[in-house]
């Protein structure tokens, strides 16, 4: 294959990567990602159908369904637009790399006196001792300041040339491959993560929990059990705290236990369990008193669901049949309520109505006994928020490489200092000027105490002559 073959074969990839290194490509897709980012706040995510027809209508429900507007985040053109978007900062580093590379790298950097020469701002002062004795001492002083350190002979003299922090310059390169973890990290969470939620009764365990953006249930590798929920409250009647008791089960062994509050959850194979809600759920069993209106004696007596009850002094049987939220007393809503079924030993069965407000309730009905809830314990169920973001820690040391980077980038620099020594008669001239690539005023003042300290030497030296 010829080479010219070679090059136009060449000109295609070569055109995609200054495509891809255009900082008019990331300002485009940083645009269209904010404002797409705009529409998934405005329009509500993952809510159910019926929601999105009322509020768009039937047409644009559609449309915005086709598009995946309802679940923006997870849609198939939402991430390629992170991948653009982080395939586009990866070039652009690289394409600008190349050049910084080779300033940081460099085994010998080139030093241009010249350069110095012209600098405006300098320190200036003269020295009693020839440049030939000089030389064997600034060179140390550079060095334990800058580090590296070079001399090189002039025509009337020597200097001493001496750099620092080369290594700074990448930290812009930090921040960018900083974000690209970012970036991975939350495409890592959006493909492979999810977030669903499971309300689990007291001593009651499940394996199963709904999605939030997905009509499927989703079956766990294990067991989840509630062994206790307890919730305290304020004198204003608002919970004050929740906490849940939860033991995760292996092939019906526990393998872990945790008591959780909100902002403190369990963790078990990558998955997340957060406290975020309670309900109230009907008594297991109740306390019921059965009082006879010919002799006056109560009797009390544990009831549950479907369990018949004979009732002393041959007053019948009783059995509960159903709880309900919202019980209803001649069109009047009553509240909570179990509602039993009471047979007589003679005559038809008769609904009885027991409300959890009213123990007395009962007595407005005629027979031989009256009924009422003595006693009964609160029962709930835990509502937990359930999730798996496997890109979590990418996006942890993203953060981290984002805080590192900028500081380097922001409070660090990329120092070079010249001392240049020319003979004055048998004395000689010294001119300390330096330059950096970010903070000017600060390596001002690092030429400024350089040269003192080099000045220092020169009265050292007067001062062991008169000695």
């Amino acid at each position: 294959m010829s080479s010219s073959e070679v090059a136009s074969d060449l000109s295609p990839l070569n055109r995609l990567w200054k495509a891809f290194a255009s900082v008019k490509l990331t300002i485009v897709l940083l645009l269209t990602l904010a404002a797409t980012s705009i529409i998934g706040t405005l329009i509500p995510q993952n809510e159910t159908p019926v929601a999105y027809v009322q509020a768009f209508g039937e047409f644009w429900y559609r449309l915005f369904a086709l598009l995946g507007v309802f679940d923006m985040y997870s849609s198939w053109w939402f991430r390629s637009l992170i991948l653009l978007l982080t395939a586009n900062i990866v070039v652009c580093s690289i394409d600008r790399l190349q050049f910084t590379w080779k300033i940081i790298f460099a085994r010998h950097p080139k030093f241009n006196i010249a350069r110095f020469r012209r600098f405006k701002r300098k320190e200036e002062f003269k020295a009693e001792r020839a440049p030939d004795r000089l030389k064997n001492i600034y060179p140390s002083i550079v060095a334990r300041r800058f580090g590296y350190h070079r001399v090189e002979d002039t025509d009337e003299g020597f200097a001493v040339y001496g750099e620092s922090g080369r290594w700074t310059r990448l930290g812009v390169y930090i921040v960018h491959f900083s974000v690209v973890l970012l970036l991975i990290g939350g495409l890592i969470g959006s493909i492979f993560g999810f977030d669903g939620f499971v309300n689990i009764p007291e001593g009651e365990t499940v394996r199963t929990i709904q999605l939030r953006n997905n009509p499927k249930n989703l079956q766990l590798d294990f067991e989840i059990r509630c062994d206790d929920f307890n919730v305290t409250f304020y004198d204003t009647g608002a919970p004050k705290e929740f906490r849940s008791s939860l033991t995760i089960l292996k092939q019906g062994k526990p393998v872990y236990q945790k008591d959780i509050i909100v902002n403190d959850p369990l963790q078990y194979e990558g998955i997340r369990f957060f406290q975020s809600s309670y309900g109230n759920l009907p008594p297991n069993e109740v306390m019921l008193n059965f009082t006879s209106k010919a002799t006056g004696m109560i009797y009390n007596q544990k009831a549950a669901v479907d369990k018949q009850i004979v009732i002393p002094e041959n007053l019948g049987t009783f059995a509960l049949k159903q709880f309900t939220r919202a019980a209803d007393f001649r069109g009047q809503n009553i509240g909570e309520a179990f509602i039993g079924v009471l047979t007589p030993p003679n005559g038809s069965p008769v609904d009885v109505t027991l409300p959890l407000r009213f123990p007395r309730f009962d007595r407005m009905r005629k027979g031989d006994v009256v009924i009422a809830i003595a006693d009964y314990l609160p029962r709930y169920y835990t509502g937990l928020q359930v999730s798996r973001d496997p890109g979590v820690w990418v996006v942890y040391t993203g953060f981290i490489l984002m805080i590192i980077g900028i500081y380097i980038t922001f409070f660090m620099s990329h120092k070079q200092v010249c001392v240049e020594v020319t003979a004055d008669g048998k004395k000689s001239r010294i001119k300390v000027s330096g330059t950096a690539n970010k903070n000017k005023l600060g390596m001002e003042n690092k030429v400024s105490n350089l040269s003192e300290k080099l000045a220092e030497t020169e009265s050292s030296a007067k001062g062991e002559a008169k000695n």
